[in-house]
């Protein structure tokens, strides 16, 4: 079984990073989820699938995954670009884009 290391992204909810911070270390998915044929719940057999453990940083998740011998992949999030924006850029004279209403 293989586990995932991983920085998450921020909540489309969420106007700031405050809580995307920290790292997980999620087990994949062992077997299919099942449908109930008497209510139609789904259900797994898995039970690893539910621990979402949570680390300050990728050093220690990796160290928690070796020290228990646990496989892991790591997926490294993409830096985020930040342009510096004005508002007064909107009304420059020498813009480069048309100006449009």
């Amino acid at each position: 079984m293989v586990a995932r290391i991983f920085q998450p992204t921020k909540n489309a909810m969420q106007s700031g990073r405050g809580k995307a911070k920290f790292w997980l270390l999620e087990h994949e998915r062992e077997t299919r989820r099942t449908i109930e044929p008497l209510m139609g719940y789904t259900s797994s057999s898995d039970m690893k699938q539910q621990i979402r453990l949570t680390f300050e940083s990728m050093e220690e998740a990796v160290a928690y995954a070796k020290r228990n011998d646990i496989a892991y992949r790591v997926s490294v999030p993409k830096e985020r670009k930040v342009r510096p924006v004005s508002y007064s850029d909107n009304f420059k004279y020498n813009r480069l884009q048309s100006w449009t209403h």
